[in-house]
């Protein structure tokens, strides 16, 4: 019982930082589900069953048109597809972890990956268990944060008015810091034209379809390039 704490208090001091960050993007996820005219417990349970992060923004406003669930389907696979990389990178890791391993599997994010992947565990503690409590503490933040908007927005009656428009400034702000970061921005640059291209031939219907197609297409090809440069 004593380790059991003491991995809990371990996992819970590393996860600080996601904490902060997951509850104040719940908090917006689920407020901007209120002004879709969604009950709280709405974003709730899509917070619980999807945990997807920007998916679910993008499923959130697909849901007031016209549903079309192999359009979602598609959507959701290949945003998500990224982290299948990360799955690959933990298997060995995940591989004694008995029936935990599905769960940690689902539960997997950008940065759960990083505090799994790069904390290095205390002796005398397992690793299993200390990953364990950083997956579900995680997934805590995110789920408490979309049922604070959620349930704040309706108890309140909160309308914020162009909210849909801050969530797109963020993602607009982070991909805007990357690309200023990036020594080789050729894939942000082909990123943009290929969105362009996609939207002017196919329409706004299908165009994120086709273009997180191409976009992954396009990252396999580079990274195989890349792999026989190396070599």
């Amino acid at each position: 019982m004593k380790m059991m704490q003491g991995e809990f208090r371990f996992a819970l001091q590393r996860s600080i930082p996601v904490l902060f960050g997951y509850v104040t993007l719940g908090l917006g996820y689920g407020l901007y589900m209120h002004n879709l005219g969604f009950s709280f417990w709405y974003p709730t349970l899509m917070a619980l069953t999807i945990y997807g992060g920007s998916v679910e923004f993008v499923i959130a406003n697909m849901l007031v048109q016209h549903f079309n669930p192999l359009n979602v389907l598609l959507i959701t696979l290949v945003v998500g597809f990224r982290q299948s990389f990360y799955a690959l990178s933990m298997l060995k890791q995940y591989r004694q972890a008995g029936w935990r391993k599905w769960l940690l599997i689902f539960e997997l994010t950008d940065e759960t990956f990083v505090l799994n992947y790069y904390t290095e565990i205390p002796e005398g503690m397992s690793q299993v268990k200390v990953n364990t409590w950083i997956t579900l503490l995680d997934w805590g933040y995110w789920v408490l944060g979309a049922f604070l908007g959620g349930f704040l927005g309706s108890l309140l009656q909160i309308q914020i008015k162009g909210l849909d428009f801050v969530m797109t400034a963020l993602f607009i702000v982070l991909a805007l810091d990357q690309f200023l970061k990036e020594d080789n921005r050729i894939s942000s640059i082909s990123g943009v034209l290929i969105t362009i291209i996609s939207l002017l031939l196919v329409g706004k219907t299908c165009f994120l379809v086709v273009t997180l197609l191409l976009l992954v297409a396009e990252y396999y090809y580079l990274t195989k390039r890349r792999a026989k440069e190396g070599k």
